[in-house]
């Protein structure tokens, strides 16, 4: 599938321009593609290297990372624990999370808990929270251009999305043997509300067409990939789709290759309160989500789904 990559240098030459182009992609798609972004690459690669950095660690050693009972919101999540919802079979993946540092005394610190760091990786923590740092205000940058497209106020997400619980995820699918059960990453919408992948070149990424077909996401070389998560897709009454989406296993000749990427999901703030838009219930779109609920309370259902919180 060719999703037309919209150029971020479009934002500050024709904004309107730009969030017409995106938001076209995110209604019919949920997903869009967008080129010549301006994330430092030095700083990119550097997060990609001490992720596989790490994931070369001794299986032993990676454990020592592991949050019992943290739901896998912070350090490391081992092979065979994520599952998709409705899935018979655990995701082949293995991940570490990254989330916001907080002030001494925040308010959220009880639902965003501090950050881990591997010491048996000198540069992680500067490169990783350099690359959450950037995609964070990536995030808002384009999630304004989501309100232009809305007709809403350009600033309007600024102030739900400004301490929001969002994680950056350094994910490695390690190779995959030809009698593996399960793939990659079982069919799934996320939970948040916009994702920004970086690393989708490899080939295995798979969106579900409206007419029930699979098809292939071949961003060009560098691109950012973006797709409407859960909680845009309720706040706007389904009028952004936040579509399902699978990473299959790889080709035989590249079965013995491993597969890493980076996707940040950017959440709301843990109270802000996700209330259907009113200029998204039309005379033939009623309300599907007449009940609100916080952006938190949405997270622990959804994360006792994927069996990452009992």
């Amino acid at each position: 599938m060719t999703i037309e990559p919209v150029s971020l240098t479009l934002y500050d030459r024709d904004f309107d321009a730009f969030s017409n182009r995106l938001g076209a992609a995110f209604a019919r798609y949920g997903f869009a593609v967008v080129s010549d972004h301006d994330l430092p690459p030095d700083l990119v690669s550097g997060a990609d290297e001490a992720a596989r950095a790490f994931f070369a660690l001794p299986e032993a050693v990676k454990r020592r990372y592991l949050v019992e009972g943290g739901a896998g919101q912070r350090g490391y999540t081992p092979f065979g624990v994520e599952t998709a919802k409705g899935a018979n079979h655990h995701d082949l993946k293995e991940f570490w999370h990254v989330g916001r540092d907080l002030a001494p005394g925040h308010p959220d610190a009880a639902v965003m808990p501090a950050n881990l760091w591997p010491e048996e990786v000198p540069a992680f923590r500067d490169e990783v929270a350099g690359l959450f740092n950037a995609l964070d205000e990536m995030g808002k940058r384009i999630l304004r251009a989501v309100a232009r497209h809305l007709d809403l106020p350009t600033d309007y997400f600024d102030a739900p999305v400004a301490d929001g619980n969002s994680i950056l995820r350094l994910l490695h699918y390690p190779p995959v043997p030809a009698e593996a059960s399960g793939i990659r990453a079982g069919a799934h919408e996320d939970i948040n509300v916009i994702t920004l992948l970086l690393g989708a070149e490899e080939a295995g990424l798979q969106v579900l067409d409206r007419d029930g077909q699979w098809l292939d996401i071949r961003p060009p070389k560098g691109a950012l990939v973006c797709n409407i998560g859960d909680m845009l897709q309720r706040l706007t009454n389904h009028v952004l789709p936040s579509t399902s989406h699978r990473v299959v296993n790889p080709a035989p000749e590249r079965r013995g290759y491993s597969r890493y990427s980076m996707p940040f999901f950017l959440h709301f703030s843990p109270n802000y309160l996700i209330k259907t838009l009113p200029n998204c219930i039309y005379s033939d779109r009623s309300d599907r989500y007449p009940t609100a609920i916080t952006s938190n309370d949405y997270l622990n259902e959804r994360l006792k789904e994927l069996k990452l919180l009992k």
